[in-house]
């Protein structure tokens, strides 16, 4: 490495040069170049945000050690991970440095040895790997030691930013590193890495609430290398016949898709996303089947969060290997930074939950020096004729995908949602600080929690105590003489059981077993029965026993069968995805990188939306409903049938649009209850939502009163503003 033109690298410790020098790095990365100064000194937050692989860790990890190096006394990093195997993974890759440097690296999850845990409390220096679970129950059930545990704490790095922004499990991670340099009384340093930020101003507000704009920021400009993109079509038959299913009763098209994948494929490593659970199992199983009749070995492997550790390890574990060739079949669960090594492609059936986490999983792409980066993505729209919707008409699907795909190769992506109130990952901050002090104040909680800079500074006190009379009465809390809040009968029954460290919710699950062995778990919907076939790790599998009481159903291997859905599914729509499909619906540009059938479909929508004068119709009468085109985003359109719904209509979400039953109100009623809710003031969530049922999403929604479940639905699910906007502009030209 020419360290003579790197300022950076001579701002690093000796021993750290030494190392970069036997690793035989040629240049530091831009990414690295950039942070290095800005976190050496460890007096301010960083947000790294570049590639995959573009070396963020590294970014974060040789001034910060550089700086507890030449410290007096050795500090403590603490990386705070959303996965535990990628703990594992940064183990791999820090500890080969640090032993180097005689800095311990510490791993910390549910998997980790006790005595390991024992070691790390009792040098409390280094660099500690965990995630928010463990670093929720570190805090909950070590409260009176936390103190001394970081009182050497030199930073806090967290993984994938972009992973934690606007979820429950986000706002409890911000809650916890308030809480933590709260006991410590100091500021400590936040080192975010991540690979896709739509809006870094909003990711520097996450990462330090009220003080975004103090946040350094680090953007990596390094051009990637070559992408080449195809989009491909399949047309699904309207009636099919069973000369067109295979055994398992699968329809034509997915068959057709695992016949390509299979044919360009095969041989290499890549990864497959289809857009369920349920569908990577479909894909596996064609896959192998295909292996099995060419009798060649199987190179497909299942990958979801249902699976057991083993069959996800066994993954990871031939994707890495060199020697033969491996394809995933996955969810979001090899989105993120997973080492699997360099793969040829990504392959995504179906549009992807936003542009983000497409870029992300073209991210593991392309990764070797002098290869492109390939993508294919596989579209299925019904055939045309009978009683065909007008999202067939449009060929949304291919539509969204193409808009999507042109918003990539513009570098846009979604902004992060930051509103959210949050207020059921709130009740488990109450119910944790309590634990960690032994009782609390409304005052403390208040201090900690809402006042300005804080996690939850949108909540005001009188919310606050609204909410802590409520956990009263669920007996969550009770208050002693004193004042003190104490965790009621019914809230230390369930803080003290460990899935109480995690925020989010989780689907009741049952254990899938087949001769004795675990196979891994299933969130099961719907009712199952003995004999039913089930698709599970990539095979066909038939249910022998259920036992509700264990949540444990017991299997043996089967020849066929048709799979359960999975539940699980896409994300929410951003307006400008909505946006850009009108746009390519109203030009003549065919984009370069959809294929012959995926081209036809453009065409023929874009036939569609000239013939039925969709540039200019904002209302289609439909004979029993009206539809509200609105090209907006799932949010605003949500707000629009809540805006509706509360003027006695019935309206609920429907792709680019809003549906309205018409039932005994006329066209002319509709639009009149339409532009009155554009004139009048904007009703509160409360009134909102009032008729709106099945609004406890989070975890802890059950606990909340009405008024905070409307609330904290509202903030998360509805962009009322832009729908106000959109009825200003229509009313404004005329119905």
């Amino acid at each position: 490495m020419s360290g003579s033109s790197s300022t950076s690298f001579h701002l690093l410790d000796e021993r750290i040069q030494r190392f970069i020098w036997a690793e035989g790095w040629e240049t530091l990365r831009d990414a690295q170049e950039a942070a290095i100064p800005l976190i050496v000194k460890a007096d301010r937050d960083v947000i790294v945000a570049a590639a995959t692989a573009a070396g963020k860790t590294e970014a974060a990890f040789l001034p910060a050690l550089t700086y507890m190096l030449q410290s007096e006394v050795q500090g403590l990093a603490v990386y705070i991970s959303p996965l535990k195997a990628l703990i594992n993974d940064q183990f791999g890759r820090l500890d080969r440095l640090c032993e180097q440097l005689e800095v311990p690296v510490w791993p910390w999850h549910g998997d980790i040895a006790a005595s390991a845990k024992s070691r790390f409390l009792a040098q409390r220096r280094g660099v500690l790997l965990i995630t928010p679970e463990s670093l929720e129950a570190m805090l909950c059930n070590r409260g009176t030691s936390i103190g001394s545990t970081f009182e050497r704490l030199s930073y806090l790095v967290v993984d994938e930013l972009h992973a934690f922004i606007g979820t429950e499990r986000g706002k409890q991670l911000q809650s916890l590193m308030h809480r933590i340099e709260h006991v410590i009384g100091r500021r400590v340093p936040r080192i975010g890495l991540s690979a896709t930020l739509g809006d870094m101003s909003l990711a520097a507000e996450f990462l330090r609430p009220g003080l975004g704009p103090e946040v350094a920021l680090v953007e990596s400009m390094s051009s990637g290398g070559e992408l080449k993109i195809l989009i491909k079509g399949y047309e699904e038959p309207r009636v099919v016949h069973g000369d067109h299913e295979d055994e398992e009763g699968a329809l034509v098209t997915p068959g057709q898709i695992a016949g390509h994948l299979f044919m360009v494929l095969r041989g290499s490593n890549n990864l497959v996303f289809p857009k369920s659970r349920s569908e990577v199992e479909r894909f596996t199983h064609l896959l192998s089947r295909m292996c099995e009749a060419e009798q060649v070995p199987n190179e497909f492997w299942p990958h979801h969060g249902n699976l057991s550790k083993e069959i996800r390890a066994d993954t990871e574990a031939a994707l890495k290997q060199k020697e033969r060739p491996a394809t995933a079949i996955c969810t979001n669960t090899l989105e993120l930074g997973i080492d699997i090594g360099a793969v040829k492609s990504v392959a995504q059936v179906g549009p992807p939950p936003s542009v983000a986490s497409l870029r992300q999983r073209l991210g593991r792409s392309g990764r070797r020096k002098g290869e492109p980066a390939i993508l294919r993505v596989y579209c299925v729209e019904n055939a045309l004729g009978g009683q065909a919707s007008l999202a067939d008409d449009l060929r949304l699907g291919t539509v969204q995908m193409a808009a999507m795909t042109s918003l990539l190769l513009e570098g846009w992506f979604e902004p992060p949602a930051v509103n959210g109130a949050h207020l059921s990952t709130l009740i488990q901050q109450v119910l944790s600080f309590i634990a960690q002090n032994g009782g609390a104040t409304i005052g403390q909680l208040h201090e900690l929690y809402c006042a300005p800079a804080s996690p939850f500074s949108n909540v005001g006190k009188e919310e606050l105590v609204e909410l802590i009379r409520h956990l009263g009465q669920k007996d969550l809390l009770i208050q002693d003489s004193s004042g003190a809040l104490l965790h009621g009968r019914v809230g230390e029954k369930l803080v003290n059981h460990y899935t109480f460290y995690a925020a989010f919710t989780s689907d009741e699950e049952y254990r899938i077993v087949a001769g004795g062995k675990a196979l891994g778990t299933l969130p099961v919907s719907q009712a199952l029965t003995v004999g039913q076939r089930i698709l599970f790790a990539g095979r066909a599998w038939v249910v022998e026993i259920v036992e509700d009481d264990r949540k444990t159903i017991y299997v043996r291997r089967s020849s066929g069968g048709a799979p359960p859905d999975f539940s699980g599914g896409g994300g929410r729509t951003h307006t400008t995805v909505r946006q850009r499909m009108r746009r390519l619906l109203e030009c003549d540009e065919m984009p370069v990188y959809l294929g012959d059938v995926a081209r036809r479909f453009l065409t023929e929508a874009r036939a569609t939306y000239k013939a039925r004068n969709l540039a200019a119709a904002c209302l289609l009468d439909q004979g029993r409903d009206v539809l509200l085109l609105t090209w907006l985003g799932d949010a605003a359109n949500e707000a629009l049938a809540c805006l509706l719904r509360c003027r006695g209509l019935t309206a609920w979400l429907a792709g680019p649009g809003v549906e309205v039953m018409k039932g005994q109100a006329t066209l002319d009623a509709i639009v009149a209850a339409l532009f009155a809710a554009g004139q009048d003031e904007a009703p509160s969530l409360e009134v909102l939502l009032a008729n709106t049922k099945n609004l406890s999403r989070e975890k802890w929604d059950w606990a909340l009163p009405d008024r905070l479940l409307r609330r904290a639905y509202g903030s998360l699910n509805l962009d009322l503003g832009e729908a106000i906007q959109w009825i200003r502009a229509l009313s404004g030209s005329g119905p």
